[in-house]
């Protein structure tokens, strides 16, 4: 009887020790696999148009302009995408992080946003390419009574889209304000009137979110965007309150309630008047005392906005 022998794997003789000391090439740079340049025939799936394909939330410092004349770093978040032909299997993601970090010392402006998206668009051969950059920016705000001053920030996000040869650029500006209920504050009022109890209206922390498409030569600032929506709802959330401060913002509010239908329509009033403003959109969400849900509305001006379905999370990523 003959008895099967073990099956005994035969390994190499690979070295486990990082080698620290090795030095890269020309020639063993050119001998590395590269499968994202490959041929279609790779290609998984069904030969598709991919419209956007590349790098989220890659970040680092930019130097940013303030409207003064001063400048100030800020960690800035980059999202960078370009399109992909149906017989290309794939890009060079590091492409695009290389191409941004080109211009990256440089102050932020958009001619320098622009100067980044057609560096990489070329470097990867894409017809459409686009660009995000997201940060958050301090501006000192005084208290409405008291004197003092503290930081408030922003979320904005600058994007530089490149799309059929036509470039489009874009600002996406949250902004925070208190929202005080007409209805209950009517109510609270006829409480006292009628059978002298005292009630308080509801009111809670709100958020628009302001997507502006600039157009012409002078620039829109930050700081625009900050005195426009203050134009159209004053009741902005407050940074440093005394006791005054906090009496003040009671008045404020009451001076000015408002529904969320109310809020759409004063922001799309300033941004109409707003010359550097072409098309835009405005989400609104009024995160209620009230209710167990929230208020929302969305109104758009002009082509570039308009869609007939929404993305799922269009009003549960407004959270002030």
């Amino acid at each position: 009887m003959t008895r099967n022998k073990p099956f005994i794997p035969v390994y190499p003789a690979l070295s486990r020790t990082y080698p620290s000391d090795f030095k890269v090439d020309e020639q063993y740079r050119a001998s590395l696999p590269d499968l994202q340049n490959g041929p279609a025939s790779l290609i998984v799936g069904a030969r598709k148009v991919i419209q956007h394909v590349g790098i989220s939330h890659f970040r680092l410092p930019i130097r940013y302009r303030r409207q003064d004349g001063g400048e100030i770093m800020l960690e800035t978040s980059v999202t960078g995408t370009v399109s992909l032909d149906a017989d290309r299997k794939g890009i060079n993601m590091s492409r695009i992080m290389r191409s941004f970090y080109a211009h990256a010392e440089k102050q932020f402006s958009l001619g320098v946003l622009a100067a980044a998206v057609s560096d990489y668009k070329d470097h990867l051969d894409s017809f459409d390419a686009r660009l995000q950059m997201r940060l958050s920016y301090p501006i000192q705000v005084e208290s409405l009574r008291s004197g003092l001053s503290g930081w408030q920030y922003y979320d904005i996000a600058m994007e530089l889209i490149d799309q059929g040869g036509q470039r489009l650029k874009v600002m996406h500006f949250d902004y925070v304000y208190s929202s005080t209920c007409p209805c209950s504050l009517e109510l609270s009022e006829h409480a006292r009137e009628s059978r002298s109890q005292l009630a308080t209206p509801h009111s809670q922390r709100s958020i628009a979110r302001i997507s502006a498409v600039m157009e012409g030569e002078e620039k829109l600032w930050f700081e625009d965007m900050v005195a426009l929506c203050r134009r159209a709802v004053a009741t902005e959330t407050q940074v440093m309150v005394k006791r005054e401060d906090e009496q003040a913002f009671a008045e404020l509010n009451a001076a000015n309630p408002i529904f969320v239908e109310d809020a759409v329509r004063a922001f799309a009033h300033e941004l109409e008047l707003e010359p550097r403003v072409g098309d835009f959109r405005v989400i609104a969400s009024h995160q209620e005392s009230l209710h167990s849900h929230d208020a929302v509305s969305l109104l758009t001006e002009g082509p570039t906005f308009a869609q007939v379905s929404l993305d799922p999370m269009t009003f549960a990523g407004l959270r002030a």
